[in-house]
């Protein structure tokens, strides 16, 4: 069953390889329906990967072979929830060392260029704190971070 609203993803044919790490990496991932090509397309072959229906953290998506010259961008990321050091650095890491890039503020880009949100939970309770002061210390050490440190924006929050 095709969901009602579905995140389409452009590839530059290996939208296949990004579902299958996808769903190797994060829970509640998995890759559906891969859909060759019933004919000739500007991007391919008949034959060739056109579509594959996969899910990330429970999201459903579709990753189209589209071609060349459509880069995702910042403007689009995945913010996923993580509970404690262990799964931010899990995470972080698997996009980072396969191929990925790391930027800023919990922020990095896997090898295909999608941007991707590691955020432990701490940070965000402690950038909502209901004290405007614990709040603003989360947010200066996290303006200052890569990859989120747990401990120091534990830390922040103490004061």
């Amino acid at each position: 069953m095709v969901a009602k609203n579905t995140i389409c993803l452009w590839y530059n044919g290996d939208a296949e390889e990004a579902a299958r790490f996808y769903a190797e990496t994060f829970p509640n991932s998995s890759v559906g329906n891969v859909t060759h090509a019933p004919g000739d397309y500007p991007a391919g072959k008949q034959g060739a990967v056109l579509t594959v229906e996969f899910v990330v953290c429970g999201i459903p998506c579709l990753g189209l072979n589209g071609g060349p010259g459509v880069p995702h961008t910042d403007a689009f990321s995945f913010q996923i929830s993580t509970e404690d050091q262990a799964e931010t650095d899990r995470l972080w890491n698997a996009i980072v060392s396969n191929g990925g890039t790391e930027s800023a503020c919990g922020w990095c880009k896997d090898k295909w260029g999608l941007s991707w949100q590691i955020t432990p939970r701490v940070l965000m309770e402690a950038i909502t704190h209901p004290d405007p002061a614990v709040a603003k210390r989360a947010f200066t050490a996290m303006m200052d971070m890569v990859k989120i440190d747990v401990a120091a924006i534990e830390a922040a929050v103490r004061g």
